[in-house]
């Protein structure tokens, strides 16, 4: 029984060693999946030395092995090669590090490549990564060009050539990364981050010439197509050559087939839009010269009509048939006026007649009781003793009083 530990009774190294050997050794025999990045083997050893690493992530593990399994190898290992391998995890208490005893490695063949690609782009187009209403549209004059490729390489020459010759004045910010092999995936992620975070770049383009399917492999890589589509800036995908389709041309923005064809897209041609600006002013002139040629016609055919060539034509032929109305309206006018001063004056003759005051003028009174409110007496009954009365005859009045009636034969 080990002692119990503690600050007073702490555990040599042996012991702690031999404790994570014992947990490391109950892990037993296991299968590995990883990419080759270094492979050490001495003549005259017994052991080889590998280093396989993750190419999803920067993690990498120590492998060792006999010379002869790498002899047994149904493929050359070589740097980038995708294996799997059997073995069982070693801890060496002498030296405290952790390894991987492998004791048979086999390549992954194409076969199993192009399925397990098939496999993630089923599961990327279940998630909607494919979708096109995600697809970001390409500025039509980006203020700076982002572009991931390898260090010199033909891709990146292509890409910035077609750029500067089509439009001289664009920025291009070139970012050198590893485009195959295990390294290629972190570097990319890394420099696709930075380039999404510049607010002067409006576009990425990640280019690389052909290759294998091999070679290709990173750009089929799961977390390389997530941190693309999640990207606010646009991205191209120009990898390989048409026939070439990885899975980043499915995610991207904007499938390019070459990188030269991605340089085309990314900017216009300043000489082809000058020709076309030209043209349109051309056509542009010849249309408003037709316009105006048309309009002029219009109006000269509106100045050739009777009623704007002489416009009081119509108004001269009805003058004579106005000034006929006129005399007309006159003439009936003092005909009526005529009538009416006749009438006016015999209902004046028949008034001064039938009036009163020729009446009186014959010798007739009017006589008023004054005493009742002026009003005219029109019998002797009218006309109390003692009475105060108006006589009233052709040329005045006078007042009298009655002191006596008589009667009448």
């Amino acid at each position: 029984m080990t002692a119990a530990n503690s600050a007073q009774e702490p555990w040599p190294v042996r012991t702690v060693n031999v404790k994570i050997a014992d947990w490391i050794h109950r892990l037993g025999q296991i299968w590995v999946e990883g990419q080759i990045t270094q492979l050490s083997r001495r003549p005259g050893t017994r052991t080889a030395f590998i280093t396989l690493r993750d190419p999803a992530a920067d993690m990498s593990l120590t492998v060792t092995c006999p010379p002869e399994v790498i002899d047994r190898s149904p493929v050359p290992l070589t740097d980038g090669t995708r294996v799997i391998m059997c073995g069982r995890p070693s801890f060496y208490t002498g030296r405290g590090t952790i390894s991987l005893r492998v004791t048979e490695i086999r390549a992954i063949g194409i076969g199993e490549l192009l399925a397990r690609i098939e496999r993630l782009r089923q599961l990327l187009h279940a998630e909607g990564l494919f979708d096109p209403r995600l697809k970001r549209p390409l500025p039509f004059l980006p203020r700076g060009i982002g572009l991931i490729s390898g260090r010199a390489s033909a891709a990146s020459h292509d890409v910035v050539s077609i750029v500067q010759s089509r439009w001289a004045a664009a920025l291009i910010v070139v970012r050198d990364a590893p485009v195959q092999g295990p390294s290629a995936v972190p570097r990319i992620l890394g420099e696709l981050k930075m380039l999404d975070d510049d607010p002067d770049v409006d576009v990425i383009i990640i280019a690389r010439g052909g290759g294998s399917v091999e070679d290709l492999l990173p750009f089929s890589d799961e977390q390389l197509l997530r941190a693309v589509a999640a990207c606010t800036t646009p991205v191209i995908s120009a990898i390989g050559h048409e026939p070439d389709n990885p899975l980043l041309d499915h995610v991207a923005d904007v499938r390019a087939a070459t990188p030269t064809d991605a340089a085309k897209r990314v900017v216009p041609d300043v000489a082809a839009e000058l020709a076309g600006i030209a043209t349109m002013r051309r056509r542009s002139a010849g249309a408003l010269r037709n316009w105006v040629q048309r309009e002029r016609h219009v109006v000269d055919g509106l100045r050739a009509r009777p009623v704007l060539a002489d416009p009081l034509r119509l108004i001269d032929s009805h003058a004579g048939a106005v000034e006929r109305h006129r005399a007309d309206l006159r003439r009936d006018v003092a005909r009526l006026v005529e009538r009416e001063t006749h009438r006016h004056e015999h209902l004046a003759a028949r008034l001064a007649t039938l009036g009163p005051a020729q009446t009186l003028a014959r010798g007739y009174a009017i006589v008023q009781n004054l005493d009742d409110g002026a009003r005219v007496a029109h019998d002797t009954a009218d006309l109390p003793d003692g009475a105060r009365v108006r006589i009233r005859v052709a040329d005045g009045a006078v007042t009298a009083q009655v002191t006596g009636q008589e009667e009448t034969s």
